[in-house]
């Protein structure tokens, strides 16, 4: 089998191209790399710059304290329980307003399309939005934290894109001849069918519970009820670590407890991110995977 020439133009072109993702995937990976080294390094020689490539004088001291008081272990099971429910709402609103919409013989579909890309544009604002949630009895509960935002149109407008592309008309008009009914036909078929975007729609959501704090901060009153992130915005923002009595009850000098503070605040970045970085790996495949091959013959 004859194979192409490359050119020095064609290595030139790789080369760079390889440089330059290279540098692109240090630039993004430093950051992260560098908090995890630091928060099991001695804060002294963070701060004295020692610490860019390797951990020096390695202590889990942080971590110790992060997992051994309370607050954060509620934070943790608050944030999954608000990422569990809140993206089980979001795919099943997103899905099902996105599969009619996405049919030819849906009558008026251009209308309620147009109506929700309208608020794309314009909303009420905060504080409307506000007073509604407090109206409708949902201020420091667990429906403030999942329903506001449940549905997001540009969500819709790919999960519609996609049922447009990949879910053929014959397909549906085949089902319809053996006696399916639109329920089941999507139940049965659309949904197994729809693994990819249903992926990507899972990893979108829960990103967005999970790093979400902006909510809980308008809605949320009682602490024990507070996402991991608000607790980890009250630590880094408004450095609560240092008045914390979980975590500082032992430490006696101001010195001290500076020294435990910012290795609580590099582990608690660390801490934050690890569900994420674990959940990743398990979704990415049904981004590129081809469902819809070979289902249609002809």
């Amino acid at each position: 089998m004859k194979t192409l020439r490359r050119t020095k133009g064609d290595i030139t072109f790789d080369v760079v191209n390889y440089a330059l993702m290279t540098l692109y995937a240090l630039m993004v990976l430093y950051p992260l790399y560098f908090i995890s080294i630091s928060s099991i390094s001695d804060p002294n020689a963070v701060f004295a710059g020692e610490v860019w490539l390797w951990p020096k004088d390695i202590t889990l001291e942080g971590y110790e304290r992060i997992f051994s008081d309370k607050l954060i272990w509620i934070g943790y099971s608050n944030t999954i329980l608000y990422a569990a429910v809140g993206t089980a709402i979001s795919i099943m609103l997103t899905l099902t307003a996105a599969y009619p919409l996405s049919r030819p013989d849906f009558y008026g579909r251009n209308l309620i399309m147009l109506l929700f890309v309208f608020t794309m544009f314009f909303s009420g604002g905060l504080i409307p939005t506000y007073l509604l949630v407090k109206d409708l009895g949902m201020v420091d509960t667990i429906w403030a934290m999942v329903i506001p935002n449940a549905v997001g149109v540009w969500n819709i407008i790919i999960a519609k894109t996609f049922f447009e592309t990949s879910i053929p008309g014959e397909l549906r008009e085949a089902a319809f001849i053996d006696g399916c009914s639109n329920t089941r036909f999507f139940f049965k078929i659309v949904l197994p069918l729809s693994k990819p975007i249903i992926a990507v729609m899972v990893l979108f959501h829960v990103v967005g519970h999970w790093n979400g704090f902006f909510d809980a901060l308008i809605y949320l009153n009682d602490e024990s009820k507070y996402p991991l992130q608000l607790i980890l915005r009250n630590i880094l923002v408004e450095n609560q670590v240092s008045n914390s009595a979980a975590m500082m009850m032992d430490v006696e000098s101001y010195a001290a407890k500076q020294r435990v503070a910012e290795l609580i605040k590099y582990g608690m970045i660390i801490v934050s991110t690890i569900p994420l970085l674990i959940l990743y790996p398990f979704l990415q495949r049904y981004f590129v995977k081809g469902v819809m091959i070979g289902s249609i013959k002809g």
